[in-house]
């Protein structure tokens, strides 16, 4: 039963976050990406700091010993060049191209900790690996007529991301939750600052563009807050795969939304790129049990 629960946790998360991304690209239509990142980290600061009070009845836990570790400074600068990647390519390249770029961050992962942290991978999982990034060329297709530089940018996402959750892993297991998504949304708000100068000039949002904005935060939230409920009553084999449905959210919301047609390259490299994160997640799964 918990099991089941997982899987409808995890998967109401990735349709939460297709739907954020979704309303972060039609945000990113007429205010610039620069100020989306400084009310996203706001809004999510608001509600993460909202939320632990009324978990514990107090901000104290957001301000932990650790929080000006190193490794939790170099996290949250991962979090934030990351974020300026991501929700960039969100406003430039079709949702479901950043979507399916997006689906390589495991092998990303695996690979880092193979390189960085010393863990054990065998040659199928590397095998896996360079199969998965070869998938993403073939969805972004470089040197190609369609190819587009900001195709690009889902790719640095990945691999930022990818930095970010690895040291995540080396962080203190004390450090509450809440208090991690907290200043992991903080640190959009520089980023946001960063990179006014090149963007065009601060819009007021009126009407329709709070609501979209709202929606965005509504949905990260929730989207953060189902995840980790997800992970914590359900054996990680079982609801692993069903991270891959945000892709498929996410190609539907960019079909009825935005009128994108993904081509059969994109399906092909989608495929790929999920069917060696599946294989690899397997393998992993095999070595433990030995």
């Amino acid at each position: 039963m918990q099991n089941i629960r997982g899987i409808i946790f995890v998967t109401f998360s990735m349709a939460a976050f297709a739907c954020e991304d979704a309303f972060i690209k039609s945000m990113s239509r007429g205010i610039p990406v620069s100020e989306v990142l400084i009310f996203l980290g706001l809004g999510g600061m608001i509600a993460f700091g909202a939320m632990t009070y009324m978990q514990r009845g107090t901000l104290a836990p957001l301000v932990h010993r650790d929080m000006r570790s190193p490794i939790m400074l170099w996290r949250n600068a991962s979090e934030a060049v990351a974020a300026m990647f991501f929700i960039t390519a969100l406003s430039l390249v079709p949702l479901s191209t950043v979507a399916a770029v997006f689906q390589a961050t495991p092998l990303a992962i695996t690979a880092g900790a193979a390189l960085f942290l010393g863990e054990q991978v065998g040659w199928r999982r590397w095998s896996a690996i360079g199969f998965g990034f070869i998938g993403v060329l073939i969805i972004i297709r470089p040197g190609s007529d369609t190819f587009q530089l900001a195709a690009l940018l889902p790719l640095g996402a990945v691999i930022t991301i990818a930095v970010r959750d690895l040291l995540t892993r080396q962080m203190d297991a004390s450090i509450p939750s809440m208090s991690v998504a907290f200043y992991g949304f903080a640190s959009v708000i520089p980023a946001g600052i960063i990179l006014a100068p090149i963007n065009d000039p601060f819009v007021m949002p009126h009407g329709v563009e709070w609501l979209i904005m709202l929606g965005a935060i509504i949905c990260g939230v929730s989207g953060y807050y189902a995840i980790v409920q997800a992970m914590r009553i359900a054996e990680t084999s079982i609801i692993m795969p069903f991270r891959y449905m945000r892709l498929i959210f996410s190609m539907i919301l960019g079909v009825l939304i935005f009128a994108e047609r993904p081509d059969s390259w994109t399906y092909l490299g989608a495929a790929i790129v999920i069917g060696t994160g599946i294989y690899m997640f397997l393998r992993e799964r095999q070595a433990r049990v030995r």
